[in-house]
């Protein structure tokens, strides 16, 4: 039997229904890269279906991924069988632990041909994706494809969110189907279905009563609250109460960048990055801390609040705790999270409004930083990039919109501290995977996303290269992203973990030779231009968000590595 068809079918195909049932549950776009499994599916088979081709699979992975968290709605990628699969894996291990409803999909050897490990390519691809999925399955009968689907749909949109995988066998992807059967309609839910259990009024009245007796309390906020709609309620409740909102890397944005009640995002490493005790002078006083929404893999642990007096803790979410070892509330509310801030919104009416405690020294500390003059002569420093990205996205975005995108690296928690976000994820990186090169893919999906709004991308210069071969597909697309590359020719982060650890650094271990970052994105049709002092650095981003075209930025950068106020990082 031939691997590959030898004449085109004139009659619908498992590919046909597939993409049809994709674009039915509302999905537009799949990114991917397609391998010999193109003689059965060349992506037209449905009209409103497009095919967005990337240089890897990871990209396609992580685009998705993005898109998917921005909309809200489920959305698709696209790998060849074996080693595309594989590639394909750390993009849905980002949205199994980013928590977004993708639905991924990977060729697999001819259905009479799957020997794993024996056949060329050929690996238990469903074996491989299960334990990073909703659900995993391969295709047995062509006829079933629309099920699997919508299997894969109700399990990527059930809280917490995350990928679907079907693995689909080449020769029955080409396969004909029976065009008369019919089937109901797609059922794709407005927002993901998540647990509620019985009698969940009578904790939330608990939680009401702590509320209302407590002198500073605090909600920390996780990214299934927006999932669940409940961002505009949240707001107006902490305006109402005067009660301050911290929020994980992923929920920046839940209220706007410079709103008095907005205390911040949360990172382990901020005490360190600002020598300053961060973690204290935000948590130190609260007495009663509301988690809405909160998600463990969000990296905001419960230690990094667990600072000074004693503390009642509530948790509010719409799946059972997972972690009941590192959290166990003193209240626990497993619901939807818009319904219970109506609820606590109704059992608060009659309650005064609290005096919000005081973080003036820090938000003093910030702005110090933000502010630094000094010109230093071995780079510039990661929180005068951010100052000027905030500038430059002040100046050019309208009221609630733009999104600034982090790659993975040390400077990554400076975007955590200090990046804008006036919309709920308007700061756009992976508290969860944490992958290397998730900045450019990540960039794609958020200016896809929001195609009116301006996008910032800041990488640093080991995990940009190593997914810089999509730059060519930013440039294809002709997405008007800034890039911001921050270059030390070093994997920074890696060298705070080896002066943590030893107090100095080993240098072949996080040392590279240079690469001209401007040279490489002319190569890939992208304009670009190198900036060493804040005033080239501001000038050229707003030549960059004027073009309306993809443009990146180099920057030279140095860290001043210090090896105290890290104790947060600890478990």
């Amino acid at each position: 039997m031939s691997r590959v068809s030898t004449k085109p079918s004139g009659n619908p195909t498992a590919a046909h229904a597939l993409l049809k049932r994709l674009h039915e549950h509302g999905v537009e776009t799949v990114f991917g890269v397609v391998g010999r499994e193109a003689a059965s599916i060349l992506f037209d088979e449905a009209p409103g279906i497009d095919f967005v081709l990337t240089r890897h699979e990871f990209t396609a992975g992580v685009a998705a991924d993005v898109l998917a968290r921005i909309t809200g709605r489920p959305q698709a990628c696209w790998a060849t069988l074996g080693p595309g699969m594989t590639n394909l894996a750390t993009g849905v291990a980002t949205s199994i632990l980013d928590r977004s409803p993708v639905i991924a999909l990977a060729a697999q050897s001819e259905s009479h041909d799957i020997f794993p490990n024996d056949t060329h390519q050929c690996l238990d691809s469903v074996s491989v994706m299960r334990p990073m999925t909703k659900y995993a399955v391969e295709l047995q009968r062509p006829d079933e494809i629309t099920d699997l689907v919508d299997s894969a749909v109700a399990a990527a949109m059930t809280e917490p969110v995350g990928p679907s995988f079907i693995s689909v066998p080449v020769d029955l992807l080409g396969a004909d189907i029976d065009s008369t059967v019919t089937h109901p309609a797609a059922h794709t839910p407005a927002k993901p279905v998540g647990a509620v259990h019985a009698g969940w009024q009578t904790a939330a009245d608990e939680a009401a009563a702590l509320v209302a007796g407590a002198e500073h309390p605090v909600f920390v906020v996780g990214a299934a609250a927006i999932r669940s709609g409940a961002v505009p309620a949240i707001r107006a409740l902490a305006e109402r109460l005067d009660v301050p909102v911290i929020t994980t890397y992923i929920a920046k944005g839940v209220l706007p960048h410079g709103h008095h009640l907005n205390y911040g995002a949360v990172t382990g490493y901020m005490d360190g990055i600002l020598s300053f005790p961060a973690l204290e002078t935000l948590f130190g006083p609260a007495d009663v801390i509301v988690t809405l929404g909160y998600d463990y893999a969000e990296d905001l642990r419960p230690s990094m609040w667990d600072r000074g007096g004693e503390k009642k803790t509530v948790r509010v979410s719409p799946t059972v705790n997972p972690v009941p070892r590192v959290y166990r509330p003193d209240v626990d509310v497993v619901t939807d999270v818009l319904a219970f801030v109506e609820h606590l919104d109704t059992a608060t009416a009659e309650v005064a409004r609290k005096t919000p405690h005081d973080i003036a020294p820090l938000r003093a500390r910030v702005a110090e930083f933000l502010a630094d003059p000094t010109e230093y002569d071995d780079g510039m420093r990661v929180h005068q990039v951010m100052d000027s990205m905030n500038t430059v996205m002040e100046e050019i975005a309208a009221a609630g919109e733009g999104t600034i995108v982090s790659d993975i690296g040390f400077f990554r928690h400076y975007g955590v501290l200090f990046a804008r976000a006036d919309q709920p994820f308007g700061f756009l990186t992976s508290a969860g995977c944490s992958s290397f090169g998730y900045g450019i893919p990540a960039a794609i999906g958020a200016q896809m996303a929001r195609p009116g709004q301006p996008t910032f991308l800041i990488a640093g210069d080991g995990g940009f290269h190593s997914n810089s071969a999509d730059l060519e597909t930013i440039a294809r697309l002709n997405l008007p992203i800034v890039t911001v590359v921050v270059n030390n020719d070093t994997n920074g982060l890696i060298e705070l973990y080896q002066n943590l650890g030893h107090q100095r650094s080993h240098d072949p271990a996080v040392k590279f030779t240079g690469v001209d970052f401007t040279e490489l994105a002319r190569a890939n049709g992208v304009e670009a231009v190198k900036a060493g002092t804040r005033e080239d650095l501001l000038a050229a981003l707003r030549k960059g968000a004027g073009l309306g075209r993809p443009f990146l930025i180099e920057v030279p950068v140095n860290y001043d590595f210090t090896s105290g106020g890290f104790g947060a990082l600890s478990i």
